[in-house]
């Protein structure tokens, strides 16, 4: 059976995209209250005048921004081109407004409370018709339609029941009807074919085109991973394969610690190799986890392409796996943790917490 394969980059004309190479990055004023923008070469090209919500940090094509004028707050979207639009409109989740994807920014009308997105030239994509939908990955959203807003008495959070879910291009034409929650899926690792994906780590979904569109899972990816590539070779040559170049760990009173893998696995390969090991044993007391790339640990320039432009991790594209291992001893409440980044080519060492305390 013959695959039309796209990794990275989803063929539909509606995402093709004009990116700047001039991409602006933001400093504060002297007192550090007010945000502007400079180009690579130091020029300002908006002097500090954002505030608030304006979490930007490198400015591509289009960002949120806040400001305060005679007392007064204002917020909008702006383009590199000085356009602004969405007056009022910011999309905000978790005290945080939404950050340019591929060229795209989400927005919320304030009137019908629906949400839309912006493209990079501040114009309409998708419309404000939608609940709720993602940022665009590889091209695509999912979004929620015709769903109720309901809250639990006293609670301050709402959430959403009823409603249908789709997957829909940037051009807001439908791809996939009777789509589930996609959090765990890799958009980026679509197949298109006439059968059904065999592949264990994918899910398939049938387009309204009569193609299936296959997507990896990452937790099931990362499970075939772990057991198939390292739990099957525990020698120092195959950890040091998948490992990331640097290894960060947690070392009292120090706090957190890089250094290079060589150096960290040639110095704590037995106790990396006792633990793993313990996976092997079904009686070990273990879970995984999902998370992000902590910004606040990984800050050196190696780690920036798992960051979008307001130093957010980019979850989605290159989720944390961590390995969370409950301790035999249930007096006692210290855990060890081993994590793995998902880097473009697979899964990779990059982070150890030892309940002991006894790295090196």
């Amino acid at each position: 059976m013959k695959k039309i394969v796209i990794l990275y980059i989803f063929l539909f004309s509606c995402t093709v995209f004009a990116q700047s190479n001039d991409i602006w990055n933001a400093f504060w004023n002297k007192d550090t209250t007010k945000i502007g923008f400079k180009d690579k070469k130091g020029v300002i090209k908006i002097e500090p005048k954002f505030t608030g919500f304006t979490i930007a940090r490198k400015f591509e094509n289009i960002i949120a921004v806040t400001e305060e004028e005679n007392n007064n707050w204002k917020s909008y979207y702006i383009t590199k081109e000085g356009k602004i639009v969405g007056r009022d409109s910011l999309y905000t989740f978790d005290n945080s407004t939404d950050c340019e994807n591929e060229g795209f920014i989400r927005f919320r009308d304030p009137k019908t409370d629906k949400m839309g997105i912006f493209n990079s030239k501040g114009k309409i994509a998708v419309p404000a018709d939608y609940n709720a939908l993602s940022n665009v990955r590889n091209g695509m959203l999912t979004v929620l339609k015709d769903a109720k807003k309901e809250r639990e008495p006293g609670d301050e959070h709402f959430f959403w029941t009823g409603g249908k879910e789709f997957i829909i291009g940037t051009n807001n034409k439908i791809l996939i009807e009777n789509f589930k929650d996609g959090n765990n899926l890799n958009f980026y690792s679509l197949e298109k074919s006439k059968e059904p994906s065999k592949d264990p780590a994918r899910e398939n979904f049938l387009g309204i085109d009569g193609q299936y569109y296959s997507f990896i899972n990452f937790d099931k990816e990362f499970e075939i991973w772990l057991k198939n590539i390292l739990l099957s070779d525990l020698s120092k040559e195959n950890l040091l394969k998948n490992s990331f170049d640097k290894i960060t760990y947690w070392k009292e009173p120090d706090g957190w610690i890089s250094e290079s893998k060589t150096k960290f696995i040639n110095q704590n390969f037995t106790y990396l190799k006792l633990k793993l090991q313990e996976l092997k044993n079904s009686k070990t007391d273990y879970f995984i986890s999902t998370d992000g790339l902590n910004q606040f640990i990984f800050e050196s320039s190696e780690y920036d392409i798992y960051f979008n432009n307001c130093n957010e991790s980019k979850d989605w594209q290159y989720p944390v796996k961590n390995i969370i291992i409950n301790p035999k001893n249930k007096a006692d409440f210290k855990q060890d943790h081993i994590k793995f980044l998902r880097t473009e080519n697979s899964f990779k060492l990059i982070s150890v917490s030892d309940a002991k305390e006894n790295l090196k």
